[in-house]
């Protein structure tokens, strides 16, 4: 016996026609290349964590559409492609709060074997995505950028105010 059987919970099956399945919500247009941005200041947030951190590559903001809106990138990696890779672990990640009935998306981190990739949601619009080596002390970034999408937060939300 399964431990969905055993305490008589399961997850909405797919199936055509099923209505229990919850819904994603629409998100606003993109932020990508939005003259209006406060540029110089979301730089001095992504350098700030940047520098904060021993072992962060660089680190990107990019809209959950997948298009880069700036970044810091130390590195080689494409900013587009990191933009792009950001937005797919958020789509992934909030199919697993809808599912599981766990709620918004917040942070996923992916370590792979000479690195990592967190990705953290900045407002319904952007997120940050931080690439770092793989001496990187994760509890202290998983401190820090918080804090970090919240300024971040606060600086595209005077621009949708400004609007």
């Amino acid at each position: 016996m399964s431990g969905a059987e055993r305490t008589g919970t399961t997850l909405p099956r797919r199936s055509a026609g099923a209505t229990n399945l919850p819904t994603a919500r629409s998100y606003p247009p993109s932020l990508a290349g939005d003259p209006s941005l406060p540029y110089p200041a979301i730089g001095r947030e992504l350098a700030e964590l940047r520098h904060q951190i021993p072992g962060v590559n660089g680190c990107v903001l990019g809209g959950v559409d997948g298009l880069l809106i700036t970044h810091n990138m130390q590195t080689d990696v494409d900013p587009n492609d990191l933009a792009a890779l950001a937005a797919t672990t958020f789509g992934l990640g909030r199919q697993v709060g809808l599912r599981l009935g766990q709620g918004d998306f917040r942070q996923s981190t992916v370590r792979n074997d000479r690195g990592y990739l967190s990705v953290y949601a900045v407002s319904e619009q952007a997120l940050l995505a931080v690439v770092g080596e793989d001496t990187i002390n994760v509890a202290r970034l998983h401190l820090h950028a918080p804090g970090v999408a919240e300024r971040l937060a606060a600086l595209l939300d005077g621009v949708r105010a400004d609007a």
